[in-house]
């Protein structure tokens, strides 16, 4: 079992930086795949980045470039670092959690609003 608790999100003008982080209870977190999820109003539910536990990453074509998933020395904390922030990045931010790898996201944080304004 693992629990997930999101913090960093908030306003942001254009073209500024946020860090997002999500700390995790459980040790088996320090072994799983890991991901971010955005939820903006009108939108689909889009995965945003994700990273192995090898620290392998994807992500999707709208933030490439932008945006960085990592995770700490311990691994106990994942982040997403975004930069060079858009209006329409704006959204609901979710950390979620696959340990058994199998597409299947077992672990969803309660979410984090980041919001990017002038």
């Amino acid at each position: 079992q693992v629990q997930l608790v999101e913090s960093g999100g908030g306003l942001v003008q254009p073209g500024g930086s946020l860090r997002l982080s999500c700390a995790a209870s459980g040790s088996i977190f320090s072994l799983s795949r890991m991901g971010w999820y955005r939820q903006a109003p009108g939108k689909q539910r889009e995965l945003v980045a994700r990273i192995s536990s090898s620290g392998s990453t994807i992500y999707a074509d709208s933030v490439k470039g932008r945006f960085t998933i990592s995770r700490d020395g311990a691994e106990n904390t994942v982040y997403l670092q975004m930069n060079s922030l858009k209006p329409e990045d704006t959204a609901v931010y979710r950390c979620v959690a696959d340990p058994r790898e199998l597409g299947l996201w077992d672990y969803w944080g309660q979410g984090t609003q980041v919001t990017v304004s002038s």
